[in-house]
């Protein structure tokens, strides 16, 4: 496996392999990896010739109030997992090389969309995430990328903007992995002491309590998140960002519960914010 710094590093290695015929897939990350990050990446060597990752501490996506400076960093235990699954390169950019000194342009959706869910209390957030997914497209020019379904207004944005922008790039979601007592994995997690740990598994109860109202045949997205709302709002720790039901695609909020929808939230477990969801499937 191949660690590489520069972008031109990553487009001859690419190209070299595009002349060969092989297929490139491509896993976005901002590094400090865990099980989550692994099942793209074994997903993507189970679809493709060759496995690009990304490792890059993306700064246009954080706010000014937000955790940049804290969020987790541990690249040589993100080389050992890539190279344990199987990747092929590791892309490992230094913000300058992302965006030099003068970089003043961006890529944003500008519609309703990135200003759902999470959009409302974090208002440049996935302007920063497309306009860093489509300098990877472009460097890396991958046949397919892979992103977890954990964050699932970020999947939606990117396939929006991949058909919008005309990138010939299949997007391939994967399942949400979770911990043994059912917290979805995250890098943020390890913010989280021995009290919150235990405190945020009232994401995970939540998502479970909508699941089975709805599989009961609940269709009314009122009840369903009040009922997971006084869920979460039973334990002390927890504040509430949003719990809510939006239409898979769109994110615009539906008031019925159908086959497509996206039952999301964010959660404050102390000053750690999570998120998690679940998708009505029938």
């Amino acid at each position: 496996m191949k660690v590489a710094v520069k972008i031109d590093e990553i487009r001859q290695q690419v190209r070299e392999w595009k002349q060969q015929g092989l297929t490139v897939g491509l896993v976005p990350t901002m590094g400090y990896l865990h099980e989550g990050h692994g099942s793209l990446i074994k997903k993507s060597v189970e679809l493709c010739d060759k496995t690009v990752v990304s490792v890059f501490l993306n700064p246009t996506q954080f706010g000014p109030n937000e955790d940049l400076d804290s969020y987790p960093r541990d690249f040589e235990s993100d080389k050992e997992l890539c190279q344990s699954l199987g990747a092929d390169l590791v892309f490992h950019p230094s913000v300058e090389e992302m965006y030099g000194e003068d970089a003043s342009t961006y890529v944003e959706i500008v519609s309703e969309m990135p200003k759902q869910l999470c959009g409302k209390t974090r208002p440049i957030h996935f302007r920063g995430v497309c306009t860093v997914v489509s300098k990877l497209f472009n460097i890396v020019n991958p046949d397919k990328a892979f992103f977890g379904e954990k964050d699932a207004q970020q999947l939606a944005i990117i396939r929006k903007m991949v058909r919008d922008m005309s990138y010939g790039i299949e997007i391939v979601g994967c399942p949400i992995v979770r911990e043994a007592d059912g917290l979805a994995k995250s890098s943020r997690n390890t913010y989280l002491n021995e009290e919150e740990r235990k405190a945020s598994l009232c994401l995970s109860r939540a998502v479970k309590l909508g699941r089975e109202m709805v599989e009961k045949g609940e269709e009314s997205a009122e009840k369903v998140t009040s009922e997971m709302k006084n869920l979460i709002n039973k334990e002390p720790l927890a504040r509430i960002d949003y719990v809510q039901a939006v239409d898979g695609v769109t994110m615009l909020p539906v008031d019925t519960l159908k086959k497509g929808v996206l039952v999301a939230m964010a959660v404050y477990i102390g000053n750690t914010r999570l998120i998690d969801n679940f998708s009505v499937k029938e």
